[in-house]
């Protein structure tokens, strides 16, 4: 099972469309998960025709609208494997004791809101992943985006992409 891993796409603001790099992936990917601050309905519609499958969440920058269709934290066990998303899990200091107290019952969470790429696994053995974003780098030097893989009811090898800079 394919995994596309991205969040804070923050559209139309911060950028006026997924890269098409992303759309190849939505494409290949048989689940897309998307970890808030979607901004626009139309990114979660477009998202929901072209995906496989959908898994996401609202964010902090999302308004009513998507907070009326998409949960705060979203939970799905695909092929044996736990997983669980959310937008925020707060500061980098003390995330995986919280993060491990939180979720005492998954084996992946999938996070955003940093727009920092994160792959860790706690001392409880969450693996922790954060795709960054794949429109708004911030103050990182690429806009990225994680693939993942579902082989056997364990999460193989996780890879994260570096988008071209936009001219």
């Amino acid at each position: 099972m394919r995994l596309l891993l991205v969040a804070d796409t923050h559209l139309p603001k911060r950028a006026k469309e997924l890269p098409a790099q992303v759309w190849d992936e939505v494409a290949r990917a048989d689940v897309v998960v998307h970890a808030g601050d979607w901004v626009d309905v139309e990114t979660l519609d477009s998202l929901e025709a072209r995906s496989a499958r959908l898994i996401g969440v609202y964010g902090n920058n999302d308004g009513p609208e998507l907070r009326k269709r998409l949960p705060e934290v979203a939970r799905e066990t695909l092929d044996g494997v736990r997983l669980a998303v959310v937008h925020e899990t707060g500061d980098a200091k003390g995330r995986a004791a919280r993060c491990d107290a939180l979720y005492p019952d998954v084996d992946v969470l999938v996070f955003g809101h940093s727009h920092i790429p994160w792959d860790t696994v706690t001392p409880g053995g969450l693996r922790l992943l954060n795709p960054g974003s794949p429109t708004d780098r911030r103050r990182q030097p690429f806009c990225t985006y994680q693939t993942a893989e579902i082989r056997d009811g364990r999460l193989g090898e996780v890879e994260l992409h570096e988008l071209p800079r936009r001219g």
